[in-house]
């Protein structure tokens, strides 16, 4: 007799939770308990102890930029970056935002294609360097722009990829932002401990978690809320992202991804936190993000674009940015 299980209830998460990590500037890194066994316990004991020196500057740089966020997701292949550039351009509809986007993918930057800007280089000045501009108020920083080919695989360990993220947050002339977008890698790895870090004086609004409808995404968005929850980063809001397939032809719809347990919508009630809403898969979206194009200016009248407008009134409500005209047309 074939035993169906029943798919629509939510998993019971019983793996026990590891020691908290102390963290590399804490006065017994490297000697607590937590430490045993960890591979990278004799490059933490052997550190300087004590806040990181460049902090101070970090947070004179950043002083400048009125709202930061995090966009996040549990596992790859949500559509995150894809995300990340078309909230950008969703932000810079409106003349005088000014927006940024720092990309932290360091092995597997993708966002200066997204935004059309992949044979970019930065420029150094006095002041440091200077961002991309894809558009008159919208910047955009990668390590995608210091490689010497475009294709060049990145091999670094942790230690150098913090190292760039610093030079990122330290070095790089924004200027006066908005809204600061960063760019993360799947997972809560070196990267995003590495600019939760250094953010921590000069603060961070929170985060984006971004997921596809099924289960097997949704899993890690819960692991994702426990990182915020223990990082202390606030948890903005889920968005799912593929939800439903909109045909560019009919403007029919049809569920590609189907949520067996409820969705993104679901799990932010049982998480407690909010749903900012949900983005439609157009295949449209690809062709702008191959191109560098804004999807908005390209396809304004695709049902993917309200799904993104209607996060941006959810986002800034949350972090107590000013409605501009432009979003509310």
């Amino acid at each position: 007799m074939l035993i169906v299980p029943d798919v629509s209830a939510t998993p019971a998460l019983k793996a026990p939770e590891p020691e908290h990590c102390p963290g590399p500037e804490s006065q017994t890194a490297g000697q607590a308990d937590a430490c045993a066994g960890c591979p990278n316990q004799s490059i933490c004991a052997s550190a300087p102890k004590g806040p990181d020196p460049d902090l101070p500057a970090i947070t004179a740089r950043m002083s400048s930029i009125a709202h930061k966020l995090l966009i996040l997701s549990g596992k790859g292949g949500v559509g995150k970056s894809t995300f990340t550039s078309m909230l950008a351009w969703a932000f810079a509809q409106a003349a005088d935002t000014q927006v940024g986007v720092m990309d932290v993918d360091i092995c597997g930057p993708s966002i200066p294609r997204m935004m059309g800007a992949n044979e970019e280089s930065i420029h150094t000045s006095a002041s440091g360097w200077t961002p991309v501009y894809v558009a008159d108020n919208l910047a955009v920083m990668s390590i995608q722009f210091l490689l010497p080919e475009g294709d060049e695989a990145v091999i670094w360990r942790g230690p150098k990829k913090n190292g760039i993220i610093k030079q990122f947050l330290r070095d790089v002339e924004w200027g006066a932002l908005d809204v600061l977008l960063v760019d993360t890698p799947p997972g809560t790895s070196d990267e995003h401990l590495s600019v939760n870090t250094y953010l921590k004086d000069s603060g961070v609004d929170g985060a984006v978690l971004v997921t596809t409808p099924q289960e097997v995404s949704l899993l890690d968005v819960r692991k994702e809320i426990g990182f915020c929850k223990k990082a202390g980063i606030k948890v903005l809001g889920i968005v799912e992202n593929m939800s439903g397939f909109v045909c560019p032809n009919c403007e029919g719809e049809s569920q590609i991804f189907h949520a067996t347990t409820g969705g993104a919508k679901k799990l932010a009630e049982e998480m407690g936190v909010p749903f900012l809403g949900a983005v439609p898969l157009d295949p449209r979206i690809g062709v702008a993000c191959d191109y560098g194009e804004s999807f908005f200016d390209a396809y304004p009248e695709s049902p993917a674009c309200d799904g993104l407008m209607g996060i941006i009134r959810g986002l800034r409500e949350q972090i107590g940015m000013e409605m501009k005209e432009e979003y509310e047309e």
